[in-house]
């Protein structure tokens, strides 16, 4: 691996890499959108070109979602789901804990309610483990259900399935994690990721659970349509209305904000601004949101409120609230996961500290961090290892030792596939049972396996990456002169919205600014004011960097003439709109 120079890289640590594109191409762009330069840059580094810029500057949902039946088993679990709610049969919903879980198996539950079924509803609790379980099974059976649904989960539920046809209980899988050649024996499996599916629609490969439940609920309604279901006193309900939930899901979920992700996300938000659903309503005034939702309200303020009663309180309270009926009930819960949040954020804080002083008080064999702890609860691992893989620039492996089992979450960084890794683990047996994506996934062991994984784990690392130092690269996709970055820029950008992952914000490099008047505020932000000889300025604040090289020197910069890389974007208070600069990283001049 290419060495880095100290003198290359940032003061905070990285490199800086401008992307390039073909000019003419960005100029036809230019002239015929009549849009700035950048933007029409931006529009060229996503991969558009001038067939598919207008659909990117305005995705329909209409123009791209495709037949249903192109998923393999999606007519065949249509078909059954359909005739389980024409003859009013039990039908049970196993979700995740999870925004996604909560999502998904809501948007299912309301379909299911609005066409007369009310269906049973398991969200598993941690102790008990993700996805289907044979005491879910049980439950279902003293409930007399006929058809079990599970939605985010179930894609390798072998043992569990096998049990629940020895109950005669049909099982119906929709989901979206990567599959194994081998798939459960049950009724149908809907999952785009199944490696016998066929549809080659390659954004069908990006959808969240959510995506995919909503994609079943057309097939199921267009069968009940099929078979005069729907008269003037059952009408047919509006799809349409249920786009908040699966914008929330996917958006939650870090899936690729592509084709029909995009339409989703973006329609999705139209309709969360209506403010319909009593629980995402509930939920957004306890975190004080008064403007339109954004993509960044899904991912960073509702979404955790909603993940946090999976990690540390009640998982049932996600499906529960995004299913209430009235603004009292809807309330009520938003308060309570208000609660479980700032709880969760204690309990992680203490976990995190505990895993940096393993890292760093003891030599590391391996290009990872690795670490686990008797007493860490098991609901903050994810964001534990979300924030060491953060902070290292290295695959993260967090494990809370429980008295049965050992369970943990991993993140990875771009050059490790942990969907592959894990499932590598699982068929060598270090591992009882794992899942996830390519750069998250959970899995459990025995704690005499431990050290196994590690080195297991270290030296599938090592060979991918080798032994050098990984120096963390910042993708910049534009450069301006501080004066060009003005308020008609920010709105122009907004076309390029949703942002999430797979359409990553804009990076944006100003050249040549000073630092003026840095003060903390907060939680060790840095406010401040950016300014140059060329003209302009422009208010700007760094998040959480009090503490390290980047706080330090903006609070010093004493006249000093810096680059620096953020993002832009428009500040609306009160009526009245401006453009503040979100600073990720600066270099000295």
């Amino acid at each position: 691996m290419e060495k880095i120079e100290e003198e290359q890289k940032s003061i905070g640590g990285n490199i800086w890499k401008i992307a390039s594109v073909n000019d003419y191409l960005v100029e036809n762009i230019c002239q015929k959108y009549n849009l700035p330069y950048l933007v029409a840059k931006l529009l060229v580094l996503r991969e558009n070109n001038h067939e598919n810029i207008q659909t990117f500057l305005n995705p329909k949902i209409q123009s791209l979602l495709p037949n249903p039946s192109c998923l393999k088993d999606m007519d065949k679990a249509a078909e059954r789901i359909a005739s389980a709610i024409i003859k009013q049969e039990k039908i049970a919903i196993i979700g995740d804990y999870d925004v996604d879980g909560a999502t998904s198996s809501s948007v299912l539950r309301l379909y299911l309610e609005s066409v007369g079924i009310e269906p049973e509803v398991h969200i598993p609790d941690r102790e008990e483990g993700y996805g289907p379980s044979k005491q879910a099974i049980d439950e279902f059976l003293s409930l007399g259900i006929d058809l079990v649904i599970t939605t985010d989960c179930g894609t390798t539920a072998f043992e569990v399935f096998d049990y629940a046809k020895e109950k005669n209980i049909p099982v119906i899988v929709l989901d979206h994690h990567e599959a194994e050649v081998k798939l459960p024996d049950v009724y149908a499996l809907v999952n785009p990721k199944r490696l016998d599916d066929d549809s080659k629609i390659e954004y069908l490969q990006y959808l969240a659970a959510v995506g995919v439940v909503f994609m079943t609920i057309v097939a199921i309604n267009r069968e009940l349509r099929k078979k005069n279901f729907f008269n003037q006193e059952r009408p047919e309900p509006n799809l349409l209305k249920w786009l908040d939930l699966v914008a929330l899901g996917t958006v939650c979920d870090v899936v690729p904000l592509k084709g029909l992700n995009r339409a989703f996300v973006r329609q999705g938000l139209k309709i969360m601004s209506l403010r319909e659903n009593q629980g995402i309503r509930a939920l957004a005034d306890k975190a004080g949101i008064t403007e339109a939702p954004t993509t960044y309200h899904l991912g960073y303020v509702l979404g955790p409120r909603i993940n946090a009663c999976g990690r540390v309180g009640d998982s049932s309270f996600g499906n529960k609230l995004l299913c209430a009926k009235d603004a009292f009930q809807a309330d009520m819960i938003a308060d309570k996961l208000g609660e479980f949040n700032a709880q969760r954020k204690e309990i992680e804080n203490y976990v995190m500290l505990k895993a940096i002083e393993i890292l760093e008080g003891t030599p590391q064999t391996y290009p990872m961090a690795f670490v686990s702890g008797t007493d860490w609860h098991q609901g903050v691992i994810g964001i534990v290892a979300g924030k060491l893989k953060e902070r290292y620039n290295l695959p993260a492996f967090v494990m809370s030792v429980e008295a049965d089992e050992v369970k943990g979450s991993a993140r990875s960084i771009p050059q490790i596939d942990l969907g592959a890794l894990i499932i590598a683990a699982k068929e060598r047996g270090v591992i009882t049972k794992g899942g996830g994506h390519t750069m998250a996934a959970g899995f459990s062991l025995e704690e005499n396996k431990i050290e196994e994984f590690k080195k297991f784990v270290g030296e599938y690392i090592q060979e991918k990456i080798g032994q050098e130092d990984i120096t963390p690269i910042i993708n910049i996709d534009g450069e301006l002169e501080l004066k060009a970055a003005n308020i008609d820029l920010a709105e122009k950008l907004e076309l390029l919205e949703p942002f999430g992952a797979g359409n990553t914000e804009p990076k944006i490099l100003l050249h040549k600014v000073s630092i003026n008047k840095a003060s903390i505020i907060g939680s060790g932000h840095i406010r401040c004011f950016l300014s140059s000889v060329s003209g302009g300025s422009l208010k700007a604040i760094a998040f959480r960097v009090a503490d390290n090289s980047i706080g330090q020197a903006m609070l010093n910069a004493k006249g000093e003439i810096f680059d620096v890389v953020g993002v832009l974007r428009k500040d609306t208070w009160q009526g009245r709109s401006s453009v503040q600069f979100m600073i990720e990283d600066i270099k000295r001049c």
